[in-house]
Parts: C-alpha cells; structure tokens; sequence
C-alpha cells in the first residue's frame, strides 16, 4: 500500500507540474538580479548570497511578503548557484516559516526528518542519514550535543537564521563537505538592513494530550526579541537576539520486546514481552546570539559571529514491563490462545511478574560557537580572506531507572493478563493486579535482573550518566581574484585547518533499598526489598489507552535521594564506552570560476579540487573481567591518510529563464565517531597463546571501535534542469547517482595490536606469546555500493496562470530514490538507515492584503531510523511510513496603530500520526508505538 501511495503521489504531481510548465513556460523571464555572485562566496563556496528584499507583484501595488517572500527570495538564490541547493528563507527578520528549523527543511525536495519525542531532529537528504550530511553556521563546521556527529537543529533557535542552504554537489570552497549534502545555516547581516528594526515575537503552544503525569505540562511558550542598527554612516552594524522557549511534550509509548516462536503457543509468534509508558517531556532552551559586522571601505570587512544556546529537558516516564512469552522469562504460563497465520492475537497468560517503571531523564546541555571573518582588498583585483573558528558543545544526562513490585527475584505475587492485537498493531494488556495499590508492591529488583559481572545485586533502579565534550577549532584562509575576463573569470586558492576533539564518559550504577550494607550484592546480606515510602507518591497515572487501568505514581528523584543505595558498576562493558576521538583535519584547494558564452548559451561555474591531509586518534580503555578481578589498560591508536577531491559544477542558461545545471565530484565523510574509538572490551584463549596464526586461532579477541576506521568515499553525479517562471517560483527535475566505498560494516573481524595488554600480563605468560595481535570484532571499511535518485520540484504562484489567481500558490515535491549497498561479509543488499524510497510533499498557500493561509502535508515510505536502546545505546529499527498534515492561518497589520503587528495560529501533526516501528519487515508486529498528540500554537510578531 505504501508503494502504491507514492507512487499515486508522484503521478498527481507530475500531472500537476506538467500543466503548470505548459501554462508558463512560454512567459518572458523576470530579470536577473544586477549583483553577481563573488567567486570567493556563493559560486566557490558555501552558498551565502544573502536573501535580497522582497520584490512587488506585477501590479506594483502590493509589496509581497511573509510566505511569498520566502518562496520567492530561496528561489532567487537557488537559480543564481551553479551548483544544485535547496533554501529556506525567513518570511522577515526573526521569522522562519515553519515551528523549527527541522521542520522547514524537511519540507524541501529530498529532504525529511525523523521525530523523536515528537520533534523533527534527525534529518536525512537524499536518502541519506545525519551519519553522512554536514551541518556548517556562517560556512563553519559545527560540533553537536548529540552522541555522534549528526546535528540535533533543536539546539539553534531558529528566529536567529536569515536563510537556510542545503547545498546538494559540491565544488572545491565547500569544505567541510557531506556525501548527502551540506546544510549551512545564516545569521542575518546587520549591514544589509536598510533600517534599525526591532522584532518581537511571542508564541504559545498546546498540546492536544492532557498532561500525562503529575508532573506534566500541556501549555508551553516561546519568546524572542531582535535588534538590528546601523552606525558611523551605515558602517557598523550589530544584530543581536534573544530567544527563550519551553516546550511540553505529552507521549503515549507502547514497546514490545519482540516475537518468539513459543512452544506455548503452538509454535505460533507470541508477544515476548511489552512496556507501556506514559511519558511527559520539558524542553526549556535560552539563545543568544550577536552579529558585529564593520566595513569601513569597499576593501575591509569585518564580521563577527557568536551564539550561545543551553538548553534543558526533562522527562517523566511511567509504566510497566510485563514479560509474556515463556521462552524468554521464568513464571509465564500460556492458560489459552488464539492465533490467525501462524500469530497469536488473543492470549490468556498466568505467572506474570510486572516490573512497575517511575522513569526520569535529564538532559542538559550548552552549545557555544564563534567565528570571526575579515576579508581585504590587497589590489583592485585580490582580495585576501581569514575566518578563524571555535565552537564546543557539552551534555549532561541523567537517566534514572526505578523498579518496584510484588517481591524480590519472583517471589513475590503473580499476576494473569489478558492481551489482545490492537488494529494498529499494538497489544492491549488487561491485569488482575492492581498496580496503583501501594500496598501491592515494595522497592525491589521484581525479575532478579542485577547482576555485577559476577554476582547478583538487588537492582532495585539503575542509573546512567553519560558526558559528551565536543570541540572544534578552526582556521581557514583564502586568496581570490579576478582574472581579466574571458572563459575563466575568477580563482581562488585557500587552506583550511581544524581540530576537533570529542569526549564520551560513561558513568553507571545500581541502585538497592538504602540499609546498613551499601554493596548492593545478594551474597553480603544487602536488603532484598524495601516498602514504598509514602512521601514518594504523587499520585497514580493511567495506562487504559493500552488497558491497564492505572499504576501507582511516584517520585523518582525523592526515591534516589532517600531510598536506595548506590553500587557503582565497572563492568568491562562500562569503561569499554569511555573514550576521546580527535580529528586533525588539513585541506588544501583551488578552482577557477566559469563566466563565459557558449555561442549563445550562458555558461556559469567553477571547476577546482581539494586534498584533504586526516590525522585522527582515540585514547580509552581496553578492559577484561576475569573472576571478580577487572583488568584494564590505557591505550591510543589512530591513523593518517590523504584523500584527493575533484569537483566541477556547471550552470548553462540553455533558454531564458531555464537552467541545465551538471556536477561531478568526490566527497568524503568521516564515520561515527563512537565507530572511531580504541576501546574495547577484551578476553584470552589460553589454548592459543603460542598462536602465530591471530587471524584463524587468536589468544586474544575483543570487541569494539576502530580508531583506524576510514571515510566513506563517493563519487557523485548530479544534473538538474530548472525553469524559473516570470511571476516568481521554477520547477526543477534533478537526477543523482553516488558511487559510494569504504563503506563501514559495523559488524566486522580486524587484527589489531594488544601490546598494551599484553604487557600487563604475568611475565610467565608473555614469555609464551608469539605475537600481540588479536582478532576484534568492529566496524571496518569493506562495503561499497551506488544510490540513485530522482527529484521533481515545482514552486508556482498562481499569477503566472492568471493575475485573478494572484495571492496563492502551491510547493510540492516528490523524490524516489533506490540504493544498492553490499558489505563484503555478507551476501544480499543492506538497508541504509534514513532512507526512504519515497519522500514528497505538498503545500498550498494564500497571502495578500496581510491574510495568510497556509495547510501543508509531509510523506516518507519506510526507512530504518535510529532509536535509543538499551541503557541509552542507540540502535535502528524500520520504521512504518508516514504523513504529516500541518496548517497555519495569519494577518499582519498594514496601516493603523496596530501596524507592524502580525498573528498567526498554527496546528502541528493534525491527524495525530504516531511515530511506529516494526521488525522482520511485517507491521504486524510492531515494537514501537508513540502517540504525541497535535500541538497548536499562537502567535504574536511585532517590528518596528
């Protein structure tokens, strides 16, 4: 059904396209904007054209602005590059279109996002995930609060972007650049504001869920306030914003551990396992951001960038583990069942023993960056420029695990459930047991899941503390100039250095109810439970939304800090996740710019490469655990290596108005970071320590990273064909190809050197060793393949059809796109995550006369998307297709004492589409279910 959607979708929009090509495209062009894109910007680099004011409707009487103005200004800049780019431009100072900047990028053509805890965060372009898209502010590399290199864009508030770049190709001045694409987000420049403006705005949201715990909120806010001026003549500029937010997230959550073949059943797939969670989220976020921009003369200027954002998240989590399949917990018993092909959909199931969840997560975080350019004119023709860099992000989390039930390691009473298959693929799970009945149950490890590495402890709460540090330097300096007309126009020449260096700590512990023992172990006579203490309730919370009528609510934080013991775990496993990864980056490039006539035919672009100079290491642990004994050393790795990465990209204006864009070139884009790390996780095979043969008979094997771990590697293709119309909009076609290699197997063998281990074994065992290389199980540089795509694009104001008409338009979009990528170890093709064969979307709007009215729907088919795991690790599950239908309905005031002002009401997720994932390719047996509800938001914008 999914296919057939789309590829209904990508019919319809065709049709669409293809009448409004034929209505237009025979229409005069509207003329060229007289200022041309320096070489040293624009054509050469990192697309930073600024936006340009908005320009009049044909009538000349209504000066277009808001969503027409944004429309219009991004596809001003799109048809000025000579490579292939997407934008967003700002409706007016301190206004992006769209909620967040996620949101307003998932709508461009081969573009979408995944939501997590209801927000757009992860973003994947062209097919590919945030593992292989680069994310520059300003045209710099940005570090992230996020686990590994992916951008989350929550963290920069979006009132303080201008515009917003995707570049598709790439040429040699785009450095850094990714394999899917290089977002660049752009402060505004104080300089090009033709007046001091001061913008206000104000926004409140609701979320359609009632506030799911106690400690919940449906009502959230957000502020901003912007100043912009000019000094000494227009000179001196300073832009400088504000912005504070809170957003309240309400989450209904349903988890299944999976579906064995249970003997129980009949052999039959039987639900292993489920949790459902209620779950309530706080996002509070305070950005400031300030811009200094002088230029004395038309050879000096000067431009400094700085933003600061922090930001906060609290979660709430509530309910209940309830393990079902015999198969994989003690106790269950299967009374009755019924099953339909070969699943079971009905289940009557005794010996039950739940696991009742009082969750909190605590995030914390701070993202720093600022960056400073100065470009001057050494002659007529020359101009020299330097931009020097830093940028840190640091993140605290606090994830705190609380367990209760009817006693310790199954003793306590047992329960009998019903389950029954939901027509969404959720199971309703119908208890005997009254959960929000305090006397029921006590602080206790229920299932007798703690155990230390070589004992048991009472896990009674469990707590992990992960600690990222993410820093950035860099340098870059350029010389460009003219060079006297003809074929080529301009050069440029430039390096650019930087360090980056990011830190993961991982700290964990078990929680035990607080007595005179404090070690947490079974063995030395630790408390097995504990009864609830009554200042921890704060209520009950209801989970009938899956069956259960209700569970008891208490205070995680008061529990913590009142009621446990903390035994902290130094499992090999724990230190094995510590590390550093620093990447020492050096390029060097060149290319020369384009500007002639071919005949008649304008040709504009840039031909040029870089050569790309990596050193890249990693400091951690390698740890073993033999007995109670924990051994472990420090060690560091890394390696250096060269990459060579021609570019070209051309633009010819093959009719007026009508654009045949090519490009070729070849990227890079390093892997995970987690991926980079040396450490590991150890153990020795006494029978082979006097191997000579590690590789087939190893004495020693691990598993983890590999700080020797190389780029992918792409060669890309990309052509694009572009008709811009007279009364503003284009319709565009564009075709990829990417040849991709080196690409990373996570799960691969590799030699590796264990001197460091070796050496703080017994002398009597190292005098046996023939080598200290090992075999490690990680990720390694043996896949490759190709992905291919294709992209139909068309934004058309209704004026270019008839000036009745004038005032609305439609933005749509579809692409498909198909991979085929193979790791050496296995046969078959992988699914790549964050791609989906489909993506489109489709937006009408209406704006004159200060109205606005805007309704906007979003789609992606399947596609295999990173959640969080086990303690936190991230892991990829498929995720089911979906759409998601937005709406927005304003009036900015004209004329009149209210002038300057602007409200606007908007509806987020109208259809309440939940986010689902799903195993083995059949929806039938879902393993994730969240429900975020519809958010709503009213706002209020004032300039003057």
């Amino acid at each position: 059904m999914t296919n057939r959607f789309a590829r209904s979708l990508y019919a319809s929009t065709t049709s669409s396209i293809a009448l409004g090509l034929a209505l237009t495209v025979a229409s005069p062009a509207f003329a060229q904007d007289a200022a041309q894109t320096p070489a040293n910007t624009a054509e050469a680099g990192a697309a930073t054209t600024e936006v340009p004011p908005a320009v009049e409707t044909a009538s000349q009487d209504v000066v277009v602005t808001g969503i027409r103005a944004s429309l219009q200004n991004s596809a001003r800049i799109k048809r000025n590059q000579a490579t292939i780019v997407e934008v967003i431009s700002a409706e007016d100072i301190g206004k992006l279109p769209d909620v967040s900047i996620a949101d307003s990028l998932a709508r461009l053509p081969g573009v979408t996002a995944q939501r997590l805890d209801g927000r757009d965060q992860r973003l994947s372009v062209r097919g590919l995930g945030p593992d292989f898209g680069m994310t520059l502010l300003n045209g710099r590399e940005q570090v992230t609060v996020g686990d590994n290199r992916g951008v989350e864009y929550d963290q920069y508030p979006a009132e303080f972007f201008k515009s917003v770049v995707v570049n598709k190709s790439a040429n040699a001045a785009l450095v850094p650049a990714g394999i899917s694409g290089t977002v660049d987000l752009r402060m505004l420049r104080p300089l090009d504001t033709s007046k001091p403006v001061v913008a206000l705005n104000l926004r409140g949201q609701l979320n359609s869920n009632d506030k799911l715990n106690p400690e919940g909120k449906r009502v959230g806010y957000r502020g901003s306030a912007t100043y912009v001026d000019q000094f000494a003549n227009d000179t001196v500029g300073i832009a400088i914003g504000v912005s504070s937010m809170l957003q309240p997230t309400q989450i209904e959550r349903y988890n299944a551990w999976g579906f064995p073949n249970s003997s129980s059943a009949g052999g039959n797939l039987l639900l292993g396992g489920a949790k459902p969670f209620v779950d309530s989220t706080a996002l509070r976020r305070t950005g400031v951001v300030a811009t200094i921009e002088v230029k004395p003369s038309d050879t000096s200027h000067t431009t400094l960038d700085i933003l600061y954002s922090k930001f906060k998240q609290t979660q709430y989590l509530r309910g209940i583990e309830f393990p079902i399949a015999p198969d994989w917990s003690s106790g269950p018993v299967v009374n009755s069942y019924e099953a339909t092909d070969g699943f079971v959909t009905d289940a009557n199931v005794g010996g039950i023993v739940g696991v009742v969840r009082n969750d909190y997560n605590r995030r914390k975080a701070h993202n720093f960056s600022i960056g400073a350019n100065h470009v001057q004119g050494l002659t007529d023709t020359i101009n020299l420029t330097v931009d020097a860099s830093y940028s840190m992000a640091t993140r605290s989390d606090f994830l705190l695990e609380n367990y209760s039930g009817t006693g310790y390691n199954l003793s306590g009473a047992r329960d009998t459930i019903n389950i029954s298959q939901n027509g969404n693929g959720t199971f309703d799970i119908v208890p005997t047991l009254d959960y929000a009945n305090p006397a029921n149950l006590r602080l206790t490890d229920p299932r007798g899941w703690g155990y230390n590495g070589t004992e048991a402890v009472v896990q009674s709460g469990f707590l992990n503390q992960p600690k990222f540090e993410d820093e950035l330097r860099a340098l870059r300096a350029s010389l460009d100039g003219e060079l006297g007309g003809g074929f080529l126009n301009r050069w440029e020449v430039g390096a650019v250095y930087s360090r980056r260096s990011k830190d993961a700590l991982y700290t964990s512990a078990f929680l035990c109810p607080k007595d005179p023992n404090p070690s947490c172990t079974v063995s030395s006579g630790t408390a097995l439970s504990a009864p609830i203490p009554d200042a921890a309730i704060v209520g009950t919370v209801p989970l009938d939304y899956l069956g259960v009528p209700g569970m008891i609510a208490l205070d995680p934080l008061y529990l913590y800090n009142n009621a446990y013991d903390v035994a902290f775990d130094n499992r090999p496993d724990s230190l094995a996740r510590d590390y550093n990864v620093t990447e020492k980056v050096s390029t060097l490039y060149a290319l020369v710019n384009i500007d002639t006539l071919l005949g008649s035919v304008p040709l504009r672009g840039s031909v040029g490469a870089q050569y790309v100079h990596t050193n890249q290491s990693s400091e951690g642990f390698v740890a073993n655990q033999t007995g109670t004994l924990v051994t472990y050393a420090e060690v560091k790795d890394g390696d250096k290596y060269n990459h060579f990465l021609p570019s070209a990209a051309l633009s010819f204006e093959v009719m007026p108005s009508t654009f045949v864009k090519m490009g070729a070139s070849k990227t890079i884009m390093r892997p995970r970071m987690d991926q980079e790390r040396v450490t590991r996780v150890f153990s020795t095979n006494p029978v082979n320590i006097g191997t000579s043969d590690p590789a087939n008979q190893p004495y020693f094997t691990a598993y983890g990273g590999n700080a020797q771990l190389r780029p992918y590697k792409s060669r890309n293709l990309d052509l694009s064909l572009e008709h811009y119309f007279r009364q503003g909009g284009y319709i565009a076609l564009s075709g990829y190809h990417k040849k991709l290699t080196d690409y990373v197997d996570p799960n691969r063998s590799f030699l590796a050197d264990f001197s460091a281990v070796a050496a703080t074994l017994p002398a009597a065992v190292q005098a046996q060793l023939n080598t200290t290389d090992g075999l490690v199980s990680g990720p390694a540089n043996d896949g490759k393949g190709k992905i291919f795509g294709q992209e139909l694009s068309l934004s058309l104001p209704f004026a270019n059809i008839t000036p009745a008409l004038d005032g609305f338009g439609v933005f749509g979009s579809i692409a498909r796109v198909k991979s085929k990528v193979q790791y050496a170890s296995q046969p078959g093709t992988i699914q790549i995550p964050g791609l989906s064969k489909y993506v489109g979307n489709a937006e009408v709007y209406y704006e004159k006369y200060g109205f606005q009215a805007r309704v906007s729907y979003r789609y992606r088919s399947k596609f295999i998307g990173e959640v969080a795991g086990l303690s936190a690790s991230p892991t990829f599950r498929t995720a089911k297709a979906e759409g998601i239908l937005d709406a927005q309905l304003g009036y900015e005031f004209k004329t009149g004492a209210l002038e300057g002002l602007s409200i606007i009401g908007q509806a987020k997720n109208i259809t309440n589409r939940p986010f689902v994932t799903y195993e083995n390719n059949d929806t039938d047996r879902v393993i994730d279910y969240q429900r975020y509800g519809r958010d709503y938001y009213l706002s209020l914008s004032y300039k003057f």
